[in-house]
C-alpha cells in the first residue's frame, strides 16, 4: 500500500511540474477603432488581452482563436486566474493550445452590449469584423471561419449569440454561458419595477449607484438611443406617466430585433451554418436565466436547430473561471472539439 501511494504522489508531483512549465503569455495592445467613432462620448480607443499559448514566440505555429466576450461592467483584463485555467488546460490536455482574446466593451454605462448603436458606435462590426481583422494581421492565426469561436458570459454570452447570427460567415462555433437579455422577461419585463426605478432617476450620478436600471439604459442607448433625449439620450419600451406604465410599440420592436430570443425566426439559416451551439446557466442563478435560456433553446429547437444547453448546480459567477468551472471543463473543450488547429 506504501508503494501505491508514493507512486500516486509521484504521479501528482509529476503532474505540477508539468503545469508550472507550461505558461502561455498576456499581451495587451489598443486599437483606434474606425466602427467605434461616434456622437456619445465613448472613446474610440480600444484596449485588447489577447493570450498567446506556451511557445508561441518559439514557433512559426498558426493557432486558432477564441473571441470572448466579457460580461457587464468587465473589461478586456485576463487577469492571472484566466491565464492560469488557459495554462491548465494546455498541461491536461484537455485543449490543444490556442489563441484567445477579450475587446474592452466597458463604457460609459457600463457595457456595450456587442451591438450597433448609432450613438455609441458599432460595437458588433468592431467584434466581428476590425477585431478580427486585426488578430489576423498581427497575430499568427489560422485566418479561417472553421479556425475562430466566439464565447462569453452574462452580457458577453449575449453577444456571442447575436454576433454568430449575424456573422456566420466569421465564426464556426459559439458557446454562451449565462447569457442575459435573450427575452423580456423577469427584471427586464414589463411587469417589474426596473423601469420605474429608471424613470425615477434624473442624473448619472444616481444612475451609476443602481444595477438594473443602469442596464436598462445600457441597452436603450445600443438599441434605442435619441441624440435629442438628454440626460440619458434613449428611448424606452416601457415608461410611466404616474403610477400607470404605457407601452411605446415602436421602441419595443427595436428592444425585440436587438433580443436573440426574437431573432431566431429571422436568423435561423444563419445559425444553422454552425459546426457546433451551446449555451449553459446556473440553477441557482437569477430565476430570468433559467427561464429565458429555457425559451431560447426551446426557440432553437423549434427551427430544428441542432444545439446543446445545459443547466448545472452554481450560480452566475461561481463556476466560470475556476478549477471546477464551466470554462475548463466545458468551454474550452467545446472549442478544442470543434475548431479546425491546422492549416489547409
Amino acid at each position: 500500500m506504501k508503494k501505491v501511494f508514493a507512486f500516486l504522489n509521484a504521479i501528482i508531483l509529476v503532474n505540477i511540474a508539468i503545469c508550472q512549465n507550461i505558461s502561455g503569455t498576456v499581451v495587451t495592445r489598443i486599437i483606434n477603432s474606425v466602427y467605434l467613432q461616434n456622437k456619445g462620448g465613448e472613446n474610440p480607443e480600444r484596449r485588447i488581452s489577447v493570450y498567446l499559448p506556451p511557445n508561441y514566440d518559439q514557433s512559426k505555429q498558426r493557432y486558432p482563436v477564441i473571441y470572448y466576450l466579457h460580461g457587464f461592467m468587465g473589461n478586456d483584463s485576463i487577469y492571472p486566474l484566466m491565464k492560469n485555467i488557459l495554462d491548465l488546460g494546455i498541461a491536461k490536455n484537455k485543449i490543444r493550445p490556442y489563441i484567445l482574446v477579450i475587446a474592452d466593451n466597458n463604457t460609459l454605462y457600463s457595457g456595450s452590449f456587442y451591438s450597433n448603436s448609432s450613438l455609441t458606435g458599432n460595437w458588433s462590426d468592431f467584434e466581428a469584423k476590425e477585431l478580427v481583422e486585426y488578430m489576423d494581421k498581427n497575430f499568427r492565426t489560422i485566418a479561417t471561419r472553421n479556425a475562430r469561436g466566439i464565447g462569453g458570459h452574462s452580457m458577453g454570452g449575449y453577444g456571442a449569440l447575436k454576433i454568430a447570427m449575424l456573422y456566420p460567415e466569421v465564426f464556426s462555433c459559439v458557446y454562451a454561458m449565462s447569457p442575459g437579455l435573450l427575452a423580456f422577461v423577469k427584471e427586464f419585463g414589463p411587469n417589474s419595477d426596473s423601469y420605474k426605478q429608471l424613470a425615477a432617476i434624473k442624473t448619472k450620478d444616481e444612475l451609476d449607484k443602481t444595477y438594473y436600471p443602469r442596464v436598462i439604459a445600457a441597452c436603450a442607448r445600443a438599441w434605442s438611443p435619441n441624440a435629442s433625449k438628454p440626460p440619458f439620450y434613449i428611448d424606452l419600451p416601457f415608461n410611466y406617466i404616474g403610477d400607470s406604465l404605457v407601452t411605446d410599440t415602436a421602441v419595443y420592436e427595436k428592444w425585440r430585433s436587438n433580443m436573440p430570443l426574437y431573432m431566431v425566426d429571422k436568423y435561423a439559416s444563419n445559425l444553422k451554418k454552425f459546426k457546433a451551439i451551446k449555451l449553459d446557466w446556473g440553477r441557482n442563478d437569477a430565476p430570468r436565466f433559467a427561464v429565458q435560456c429555457g425559451m431560447f433553446s426551446q426557440e432553437l429547437e423549434n427551427h430544428g436547430i441542432q444545439h446543446y444547453a445545459e443547466e448545472y448546480i452554481g450560480t452566475h459567477t461561481n463556476k466560470i473561471w475556476t478549477t471546477d468551472g464551466r470554462v475548463l471543463d466545458e468551454m474550452l473543450p467545446f472549442f478544442n472539439d470543434y475548431l479546425q488547429f491546422d492549416e489547409k
